[in-house]
C-alpha cells in the first residue's frame, strides 16, 4: 500500500509540473498560456465572412464564366428557361466545407421527388479565382456528383463554372456572399449553404449549413417557380409551411392550417347536407 501511495504522489507531481509548462506535446492544448484577460474567442477573420440576406436581388446574367468543360458562357445562360435555380457557391479544392455544401445539397435533393433538369437546375460556382485556368477542377466536380445523383438526364440540370476575379465578385456581391483569403491556413474561410434563385435569378430563399431538409427545398423550388411545378398535395403543402428568413427553414403555419381545416369542414357538412336532402328526397317520392 505504501508503495502504491508513493507511485500515486510521484504521478500526482509529474502531473502539476507538466501542467505548468508553456508548452504540450498533446495537440487539445494551446502551445502556450493566455492570459486571464485575453481574447479567445472567434478568430477576426471569422467575424468577416457569413451571408447577407439580399433576398429579391437581380443576379447579373451578362457576367462570363467557364463552364466544366472550359467553354465561355454568359451566367444568363443558365436562366430564363422557367426553371428555378440552386446556386451553390464553393471552392474545388476547398479541403472540407464545400464538399460537405455539394454532399448534403445532393442527398437531400436525391429525397425529393422533383429532378434537375427538368425541373430546376443546380449551379455551382467557384469563388476562386485560380482554378478558372484548371477547367478539369469542375469537370471532375461534375462527374462525381452526377455519379452520387443517380438521375436521368442530370448532366443537363448540374452545372459547374468557374471565373475571374471580377466575375465573381459580381455574383458574391449580388446573393451577399462573403468570404475572406486566410493567409495562416492557406485556405478560404467562408460559411456553408445554398441559395435558391427564381428563374429569372432572382434571389428567393436562402439555406444555412451543409445538411437541408428535402421538404424546404422542394416547398422552396415550387415557391420560387411561382408554382409551375409540383403537384397539387405539393402546392397544398406551401400553403401550409411559412419560410423565415432568420432560421433558413420553413415553418407549420397553424393559422394556415385551420384557415384549410374550416374549409374542408364546411365542404364536408355541405356534402353531407346535400346527401341526406336527396336521399330524403328520393324516400318521400317512393
Amino acid at each position: 500500500m505504501r508503495f502504491l501511495s508513493k507511485v500515486y504522489i510521484l504521478i500526482l507531481v509529474a502531473s502539476i509540473f507538466v501542467q505548468g509548462q508553456q508548452h504540450y506535446n498533446s495537440p487539445l492544448y494551446a502551445p502556450r498560456n493566455y492570459e486571464p484577460g485575453q481574447n479567445v474567442g472567434i478568430p477576426q477573420i471569422l467575424k468577416e465572412v457569413g451571408i447577407e440576406q439580399k433576398l429579391g436581388n437581380q443576379l447579373p446574367l451578362n457576367v462570363e464564366f467557364k463552364n466544366e468543360d472550359g467553354q465561355i458562357v454568359e451566367l444568363g445562360n443558365y436562366f430564363g428557361k422557367g426553371r428555378p435555380v440552386i446556386l451553390a457557391l464553393v471552392y474545388y479544392e476547398c479541403p472540407m466545407l464545400c464538399n460537405e455544401v455539394l454532399n448534403g445539397l445532393t442527398g437531400a435533393l436525391k429525397g425529393i421527388s422533383l429532378d434537375a433538369g427538368k425541373d430546376f437546375d443546380v449551379l455551382a460556382i467557384s469563388f476562386d479565382a485560380r482554378e478558372n485556368d484548371i477547367p478539369e477542377l469542375a469537370k471532375n466536380k461534375k462527374a462525381a456528383y452526377l455519379r452520387r445523383y443517380e438521375r436521368t438526364g442530370a448532366e443537363n440540370g448540374w452545372h459547374f463554372l468557374t471565373g475571374t476575379q471580377k466575375s465573381i465578385d459580381a455574383v458574391t456581391e449580388a446573393v451577399g456572399f462573403q468570404y475572406r483569403w486566410d493567409e495562416k491556413t492557406n485556405q478560404f474561410a467562408h460559411v456553408g449553404g445554398v441559395i435558391v434563385l427564381t428563374p429569372e435569378a432572382r434571389v428567393s430563399k436562402y439555406f444555412y449549413g451543409i445538411e437541408y431538409s428535402p421538404l424546404d427545398l422542394k416547398l422552396a423550388l415550387i415557391e420560387a417557380s411561382e408554382e409551375k411545378i409540383g403537384s397539387l398535395t405539393d402546392r397544398l403543402l406551401l400553403y401550409c409551411y411559412h419560410y423565415d428568413p432568420a432560421a433558413g427553414t420553413y415553418g407549420f403555419a397553424i393559422l394556415r392550417v385551420i384557415r384549410v381545416a374550416g374549409v374542408l369542414t364546411l365542404v364536408g357538412l355541405a356534402g353531407m347536407f346535400i346527401y341526406f336532402w336527396r336521399k330524403g328526397r328520393v324516400s318521400r317520392l317512393k
